[in-house]
């Protein structure tokens, strides 16, 4: 035990934000790479740490029988059309999840339903509105490419142990390192999916597919997706319930873990979510202010709750009309603020809802926003700390 938490922690000095949080909670370990278990992926979103010491719980599934105990832990995998806003809930521990596919997870949460469509067409390289295996493992390789174009100079042996516990093989460690010269790497992991979208880049991923899924093992989402024979095809219709179901459930998760079994939230618990995972070091003023502001609790539901979070996925659009009141000098009262909310991303806040945001962020209670202080923070809260 001595030596395995001796040897992550030397591996952390080489990993990134994302690849240290995934490392901490992964809690499977097959031929040398990590999986997550939705379990672990749930507690990853919602939680600052795992629930249980990662050195004295990753369990490695035994080389004599791997095939067969990674089939049983995704014998349980639903079909996509059975799929619901409880399927990571249900799965528990019966599910293996990729360091790929923990990236891919992680945008879908952060982003709008009209970005669903970009990425499904993404996927589909043929145009043929259907989404194939084949295709869907491109993902590896983008995200890998990503990855290694990131990578600086170091210890060669590490880094490689680092690429085989998240990708599962070893890469050419003379192609990895990032010269000063590459200045062209998307900003984050979205951008390398809404920039890989043409089939004239896929053209050389896909030769790689091929390689790619025989050597790879069958995951949670891939038998979710594509059947247990991988035969299966993905339609945008079932992609885009996936994805929505996948955003319900974390915010559902959250809005339980502060409700208490009731059907409403307090609005100083609303306040601790939202700026949970922000750069704000000193809450307490934010809440201080809440309190004197609205004394007399009326809660938030979880329709609220939900559509400030769909809100929030569409903050860029929000930032470009909020821009607009800047330009032209204008304050940005509640009714300013609810009217851009909705312009720019078909959202409707509630006035309560809209009330106790600006409670929360109207520290000099001028009842006017502070829009460069609201955005940034928001755009932290948005990247749950990994903006």
């Amino acid at each position: 035990v001595t030596e395995n938490r001796s040897d992550l922690e030397d591996l952390h000095l080489y990993a990134t934000p994302r690849e240290q949080r995934f490392r901490r909670f992964a809690s499977l370990e097959f031929e040398g790479q990590l999986y997550m278990t939705p379990y672990d992926f749930i507690q990853a979103v919602t939680s600052d740490e795992p629930k249980r010491k990662q050195e004295f719980y990753i369990d490695k599934i035994a080389r004599e029988n791997a095939s067969g105990e990674l089939n049983q832990i995704l014998i349980e995998t639903p079909p996509v059309w059975k799929g619901s806003s409880k399927l990571f809930r249900n799965l528990n521990e019966k599910g293996v999840i990729s360091y790929t596919e923990y990236l891919f997870l992680l945008c879908i949460l952060t982003k709008p339903h009209a970005g669903f469509r970009i990425a499904f067409n993404m996927f589909d390289t043929d145009g043929n509105e259907m989404v194939d295996k084949k295709e869907f493992l491109v993902l590896q390789e983008i995200f890998r490419k990503k990855n290694e174009k990131r990578e600086r100079k170091g210890d060669e042996e590490k880094r490689a142990m680092l690429r085989l516990q998240l990708y599962g093989y070893h890469t050419s460690t003379n192609s990895v390192v990032k010269t000063e010269g590459e200045d062209l790497v998307p900003r984050s992991y979205w951008d390398t999916l809404r920039r890989s979208t043409s089939q004239a880049l896929f053209s050389d991923l896909a030769e790689r597919a091929d390689d790619i899924s025989s050597s790879l093992s069958d995951t949670t989402l891939l038998v979710h997706f594509f059947g247990k024979k991988g035969k299966a095809e993905l339609n945008f219709e079932d992609f885009y319930r996936f994805m929505d179901n996948l955003q319900t459930e974390v915010l559902e998760i959250e809005f339980l873990s502060y409700s208490n079994g009731m059907n409403t939230i307090s609005e100083e618990d609303f306040a601790h979510i939202l700026l949970r995972y922000t750069n704000v070091e000193n809450t307490s003023s934010y809440l201080e202010n809440l309190r004197c502001t609205i004394p007399e609790e009326k809660g938030i539901t979880f329709d609220e709750f939900r559509s400030f979070f769909q809100f929030l996925n569409n903050l860029e659009d929000f930032t470009i009309a909020m821009q607009m009141y800047n330009f032209a000098s204008r304050s940005i009262g509640q009714d300013e603020f609810k009217r851009a909310v909705y312009v720019a991303t078909g959202v409707k806040l509630s006035p309560h809802l809209v009330n106790t945001v600006f409670k929360i962020f109207d520290v000099d209670r001028d009842d006017q926003l502070s829009y460069k202080e609201f955005v940034g923070i928001m755009k932290d809260r948005l990247s749950r700390g990994f903006r």
